[in-house]
């Protein structure tokens, strides 16, 4: 299930850095549950239409949206009626209106374009820290296949047959990257395509691909 969100114009600058306040929200919304510790089997994507103000930050001048999908419709229910308790986001900005999306009807194979960057990253035992990995990386479809094979699984769904990859004939791939609690992560931009049964594909729609879809990484549209 798919909650879209729409927001009135910001008062004051917003910073690059706001998905830390997107999840702040999400949490505050749910109140009390057990999400925030568990892998993530929700998405949420970035704001839309943002301009930037130098090195300040983003204005939203027409004001935005973004979306939130949750594998479990219960968490859309509590989000829309926390929501309508308070529907302050941050900087001046309200949300002004909610749509609810089912599930498209998927067939076997289907090509995402996405709804924020998606991120890759995997340990290194040799070395000190994580290692990012991009659309022209070809280790990428090999990750991508397995972040989603371990949250089908985690779900009590099949994950056997299921593959991701990126788009390699899209022409404009790049990356892109943001600060969160100050640690930089950097993610492609470029649809994916995922072969599966239907209910795989629609869980992917809802769940996101890659890593840390839970911090604003790897949602699907």
């Amino acid at each position: 299930m798919r909650l879209h969100i729409k927001l009135s114009k910001n008062t004051s600058i917003v910073p690059f850095s706001y998905q830390e306040q997107q999840v702040s929200k999400l949490h505050y919304w749910l109140g009390k549950n057990e999400i925030h510790d568990k892998l993530s089997l929700y998405s949420f994507s970035w704001l839309k239409d943002g301009r930037k103000e130098g090195s300040k930050g983003l204005n939203f001048r027409t004001g935005s949206q973004f979306f939130i999908s949750c594998y479990e419709s219960s968490l859309i229910k509590q989000l829309i009626k926390s929501i309508q308790q308070d529907n302050d986001f941050g900087w001046g900005m309200k949300i002004k209106a909610l749509t609810l999306e089912k599930e498209p009807d998927f067939e076997y194979q289907h090509r995402f374009l996405v709804g924020s960057p998606v991120f890759i990253k995997r340990s290194q035992a040799e070395e000190k820290g994580a290692k990012f990995f991009y659309y022209n990386d070809r280790e990428a479809s090999q990750f991508l296949t397995e972040s989603l094979q371990h949250k089908l699984n985690d779900a009590g769904l099949s994950y056997e047959d299921v593959s991701v990859q990126f788009d390699e004939s899209y022409q404009n791939p790049t990356t892109k990257g943001v600060t969160y609690k100050g640690i930089f992560n950097k993610g492609s931009i470029c649809p994916v395509i995922i072969n599966g049964t239907p209910e795989q594909l629609a869980f992917a729609w809802n769940v996101g691909v890659g890593n840390s879809t839970g911090i604003g990484f790897g949602s699907l549209i």
